[in-house]
Order: C-alpha cells, then sequence, then structure tokens
C-alpha cells in the first residue's frame, strides 16, 4: 500500500513518532507534510487537506495519515473533496471499527490534545489495528451487508455533492493551491498525468 504521511504546522514535531510507527509494516510510505525543518513553508490543516485530496484522487496513493492538534480541523477540511472518507483516530478500537465499518482511505490523528506520556506507542497500536482487518468488510457480521450498502451510497452521493476535483482547484484561491502543489517533494510522488493538469499552478 502506498501511504502519504502529511503533518501540518501545529503538530510538525510528532512526524517522526507516525513515520517511525509505519516502519517496518511492508507499505511504501512518503513523508510529504511538515517535519522538524524550519525551512520549509508553513501548511496549514487547510493546505493539508487540500494535498491530502490531491494524492488520493490522483491514485497517487492509496491512503493518507493525517492530523492536528485536536484532529478536527484536519478532518473537516480533508472532508470538503470527492473520493476522501477520512475518521478521527485517536485510539486503536477506532481504528479497528473505521477501518471494518466505513472502509476509508484516510485518517486524522489528534496530535496535540491527549498527546501524552506512551502516545508513541498509542501510534503503533492504531496502525496495528488499521492494517489487522479488510477495509470496508463491515462490522459485526450481522451488519456487514448493510454497511457495505451505505458505503456505496455514500460514494454516490459523494460523487453528486461535489464538482469534479480538477474544477475544484480552479476556484480555490490560487495561492492555496500553489504552496501545497509546490511544496518540497510533493510532485515527485505525481504521475505525469496529474502534473500536466496541474501545470499552471506549478513554479518553476
Amino acid at each position: 500500500m502506498k501511504i502519504a504521511v502529511i503533518n501540518e504546522v501545529s503538530a510538525q514535531q510528532k512526524n517522526g513518532d507516525i513515520i517511525k510507527a509505519l516502519d517496518g509494516r511492508g507499505h511504501e510510505v512518503y513523508n510529504l507534510g511538515m517535519k522538524n525543518d524550519p525551512e520549509l513553508p508553513e501548511l496549514t490543516y487547510i493546505h493539508t487537506g487540500l494535498m491530502s485530496a490531491i494524492l488520493l484522487n490522483t491514485g497517487a496513493v492509496d491512503f493518507v495519515v493525517g492530523g492536528c492538534g485536536t484532529g478536527q480541523g484536519y478532518l473537516n477540511a480533508v472532508m470538503q473533496y470527492p473520493n476522501v472518507v477520512c475518521g478521527l483516530i485517536p485510539g486503536p478500537l477506532d481504528a479497528w471499527l473505521f477501518t471494518q465499518i466505513n472502509g476509508g482511505n484516510c485518517i486524522s490523528l489528534p496530535l496535540n490534545q491527549g498527546y501524552g506520556w506512551a502516545a508513541d506507542v498509542n501510534l503503533q497500536f492504531v496502525f496495528d489495528r488499521i492494517f489487522s482487518v479488510e477495509r470496508g468488510c463491515g462490522y459485526p457480521e450481522h451488519r456487514k451487508e448493510s454497511q457495505q450498502a451505505s458505503g456505496k451510497i455514500l460514494n454516490n452521493i459523494s460523487q453528486v455533492a461535489h464538482k469534479p476535483f480538477y474544477e475544484i482547484l480552479d476556484v480555490i484561491p490560487e495561492d492555496i493551491v500553489k504552496r501545497v502543489v509546490n511544496f518540497p517533494g510533493f510532485l515527485d510522488v505525481l504521475d505525469a498525468e496529474a502534473k500536466s493538469k496541474l501545470q499552471k499552478f506549478i513554479e518553476e
């Protein structure tokens, strides 16, 4: 699985913990957001939500790990876009249930609120549970068919409730799109077709 880790400014110090918790699981991990580097331009959850949506809508990654101080801002930002199913995941039980019931492709972690002793261990447990079950399989067993049907309905609602993705980019303030598209390392994970569609935002 191709996984993007995207930290925003308030949670950039937790980036190393997330990368460590994902290490050794056999996934291809792209560390694309803020890190402990004072030279990087600042990304808020507005930017990281858009960055996540671009990656998921272009097929550059299969899954995004995001978040912010409480997890709520990023959750609300990323859910404004089509083809994104995100859950707020404070602990492993949430991770386990969200994966089976909602089959999402994105999670939002609370990375300041409640982030105390053994929080790095909690992150490892979260990823243990996310990757231990089939996405969208349903839980409990007797609710499986109903939950899968609801998931398909919700995906269809998302399609009709949103403009096509690249049309959305055309009406977002250009400075926001440009900061995301030109963030160091971001374009490296996109294919030629995606880059061509974003060409007008790419700075030489």
